[in-house]
């Protein structure tokens, strides 16, 4: 790849990373001060916080693949734009609520604003094959740092004015993130593609679902939404009412907690994937986020019992966050990325509503020890299900083009080819897509075969 293309790609991933993150950011601010200012909102009830906080989930998990498939049909800026608009227009109905219905409008209107599959086919459209996986990787670091930020940024504001601010700074956001998407993000040359490792395609819906490994990380991912939007919902209220923190103040407690639990993470990151030890590290990860469900429960009056659970709670939470797409993309079939990756996103929104939801309800009823309760007993049935997951191997996605003419022979060679370990032709797509072990495979032996005719 020339300087100028290698340029040409970083700037192309860099504006759509910050979309991604703009968007991210907006809806995860609510998350540390919607449990203790929503209070003060007519008609407010736990319940209804509880949806409020979670309804976004709901209506991204039902229109982010059909945005992307639309996206397939009139390009992808459009879709993108109109996203970006109805994510404005939802906080901007939330800024101006006066009731909990308006925040619970609002908040399902930003979920509306459904444009993460489209924005994954556009970095497929606007990226290289060979560096498409780092650029995929960019986007997932840039939803983790806008998840810390927003833990920071989000009772700043709140201190400052209340909801009522924090949800105009998000129509500030949109705004900044639709002048990104016209100013600085290419019309890809070619619209109306799709590619099968970075969007769904429906005929491959049905037996992705069926997956038993995938079904895993499926369950996976909506557990830990569900953890995260239920346990947000009592954490701030103890932070302030049982530890004595004033609301102003919890950015203090995030930042620093955010910090060493990041850096925490790191080694275990690194020994599950240099040292291909992904199941035993993601396994003590989700025993790890089901004790500290635990811890809070029982020490939600001790200060330093507190705290030590959110840190490792935080710690958890990102390594699991960071671990779920990595297996995801190493057990997903090939050519069928793009489809398991947008059912796992679906059921990580799925998994925000309920928790928001039912979460609501049992501290409505039952009380913020309880609430913790539930999420360590969704945490016990996940690791049940985990434990019998097989070992993923180390596999990197390959997308080869072919002549029509080639089809009869493809399969053989290219099967043949060193480090190969699967193959699926696509005849209606021209395409080839392999699973490969990157220590292995070398694609140069692929030049031959595209020669041929």
């Amino acid at each position: 790849m020339t300087s100028s293309a290698a340029s040409f790609e970083r700037r192309t991933v860099a504006s759509l990373a910050s979309l991604y993150a703009f968007r991210m950011m907006g809806l995860f601010m609510v998350l540390p001060v919607l449990s203790l200012y929503g209070a003060d909102y007519a008609g407010s009830t736990p319940l209804l916080l509880g949806l409020a906080l979670g309804g976004y989930g709901f209506t991204q998990a039902m229109l982010q693949i059909p945005f992307g498939m639309l996206s397939d049909r009139i390009g992808r800026k459009p879709v993108i734009a109109m996203g970006l608009i109805i994510f404005a227009i939802g906080s901007a109905v939330a800024a101006t609520a006066d009731s909990v219905y308006g925040l619970i409008v609002g908040r399902c209107l930003q979920g509306g604003g459904a444009i993460a599959s489209a924005i994954m086919a556009m970095v497929a459209d606007l990226t290289s094959d060979e560096s498409r996986t780092k650029a995929m990787a960019s986007i997932g670091a840039s939803i983790g740092l806008s998840f810390s930020v927003a833990l920071v940024v989000g009772p700043v504001l709140a201190g400052w004015g209340g909801l009522s601010l924090m949800f105009w700074f998000t129509v500030g956001l949109a705004a900044m993130g639709l002048w990104v998407l016209m100013s600085w993000v290419p019309t890809p040359a070619v619209s109306g593609v799709r590619h099968r490792d970075a969007g769904a395609v429906p005929a491959l819906l049905k037996s992705t679902l069926k997956n038993r490994e995938l079904i895993r990380l499926n369950l996976g991912i909506f557990t830990l939404h569900f953890v995260l939007m239920a346990a947000f919902l009592v954490m701030p209220s103890i932070l302030e009412s049982q530890l004595a923190f004033p609301r102003e103040q919890h950015w203090m407690v995030y930042l620093p907690l955010l910090l060493l639990a990041f850096v925490a993470m790191v080694p275990f990151i690194i020994v599950a994937e240099k040292r291909r030890k992904v199941k035993p590290v993601f396994l003590a990860a989700v025993i790890l986020l089901g004790a500290m469900m635990g811890v809070m429960a029982i020490e939600q009056h001790q200060r330093i019992g507190f705290l030590v659970g959110l840190f490792f709670f935080f710690m958890a939470f990102n390594l699991l966050e960071a671990t779920l797409p990595s297996l995801m993309s190493k057990l997903a079939p090939p050519g069928a990325k793009g489809t398991a990756s947008g059912i796992y996103a679906t059921c990580q929104f799925l998994g925000a509503f309920a928790g928001g939801l039912v979460g609501g309800w049992v501290l409505q009823e039952h009380g913020a020890a309880v609430v913790f309760e539930v999420c360590g007993l969704m945490v016990l049935l996940w690791l049940l299900a985990a434990v019998t997951m097989r070992s993923p191997r180390h596999l990197s996605g390959v997308q080869v083009p072919l002549k029509q003419a080639q089809f009869a022979s493809a399969g053989q060679q290219l099967a043949a080819l060193p480090g190969v370990v699967e193959v699926v032709l696509i005849v209606v797509e021209s395409t080839a897509y392999l699973k490969v072990d990157p220590e292995v495979f070398q694609r140069d032996s692929l030049a031959d075969i595209r020669r041929a005719c």
